[in-house]
């Protein structure tokens, strides 16, 4: 073998050469964006829901309605007709309807309405109401002062109780191309049971008398 076949080797590599700590570093950088964005992805699914919910409060959006201090101080000519309607839950031993079914109100106008419950069991229940309007349009201008969905409801066993709504359709409604063309809302409202004070609490206290 001549000098020159010698010289066309690879010459072998260097022992105790330390490994290129730029690429170490490059290699730990990438993982640590991995773990952080898996980290985030889980967070964002954790926070979608109340993310919504609030996205929706904000912009009405869905027909959800929205939430105000006061009304306005400018209440105009222009009047639309309000339709309330009531559901419960299946299993919610609940009786829930709108005392009026219908109301005439300007926009800007400061308006009160009722709906009553009564409690048809044998033991106390708790319930929670949500609620929409539609169309889904309306939802930004539609907004509530007081409410009895702002909270739960408690009603003992056999109880029956008036709950008031004050709202108010925002004039800017008028302003809108699309939801200007709203002659009527229809607001809805659906009472849900609080755990363990619906049906499954029913069927318990059935139980009960049974085995006693």
């Amino acid at each position: 073998m001549t000098a020159d076949d010698d010289s066309t080797r690879p010459a072998p590599a260097a022992k105790g050469v330390k490994p290129d700590p730029v690429r170490r570093g490059t290699n730990r950088g990438v993982v640590l964006t991995c773990v952080v964005a898996l980290l985030a992805m889980g967070g964002m699914t954790w926070a979608a829901v109340p993310l919504y919910r609030l996205f929706c409060q904000v912009t009405g959006y869905g027909g959800t309605t929205m939430r105000a201090d006061k009304a306005p101080d400018a209440v105009g000519q222009r009047k639309i007709i309000i339709r309330f309607d009531a559901n419960v839950s299946p299993g919610m031993a609940w009786e829930f309807q709108p005392v009026q079914r219908t109301m005439e109100v300007k926009v800007g106008e400061n308006a009160l309405a009722f709906y009553k419950a009564h409690n048809t069991s044998a033991h106390a229940i708790t319930g929670s109401a949500t609620y929409n309007v539609s169309p889904d349009i309306a939802g930004a201008y539609f907004s509530k002062i007081e409410c009895f969905c702002f909270t739960e409801q408690t009603l003992a066993a056999g109880e029956s109780v008036e709950m008031p709504l004050s709202f108010f359709v925002d004039p800017s409604i008028e302003n809108d191309r699309d939801a200007s063309l709203v002659k009527e809302i229809t607001l809805s409202y659906t009472f849900y049971p609080i755990d363990g004070t619906g049906a499954k609490a029913e069927v318990k206290t059935g139980e009960a008398g049974k085995g006693g």
